[in-house]
């Protein structure tokens, strides 16, 4: 059903459009301490989904998880839901079933 107020969207060029994984609150530590949001980290990465790509976008595809750095993302509502805009060359890192393991680490 398409009505006119909703418009399909297409990424361009070597964009990246992703939703965070989780809120952005409170969270544990490996050993089960609870952080609160309040605390300060400098420079914590975030994970988030892959939601859709630009037709430039080699490295990336839907439904990955990609690592970024908070201070290189745009935030845009679509539909009342808040999303992240990213370009591909600000991923840090890509976490995926067709990645080989070369890390030894696993989301």
């Amino acid at each position: 059903m398409s009505t006119p107020d909703r418009l399909p969207i297409k990424m361009l060029h070597d964009r990246v459009l992703v939703k965070l994984s989780r809120e952005e609150g409170e969270r544990r530590s490996a050993g089960g301490i609870l952080i609160p949001a309040t605390a300060q980290v400098s420079k914590r990465l975030s994970w988030a989904e892959v939601l859709a790509v630009g037709n430039h976008v080699r490295a990336v595809e839907l439904g990955d998880k990609v690592l970024f750095s908070p201070d290189d993302r745009h935030e845009v509502e679509i539909s009342g839901e808040d999303y992240l805009l990213l370009r591909e060359r600000d991923i840090h890192a890509v976490a995926a079933q067709r990645v080989e393991s070369n890390t030894g680490l696993y989301l």
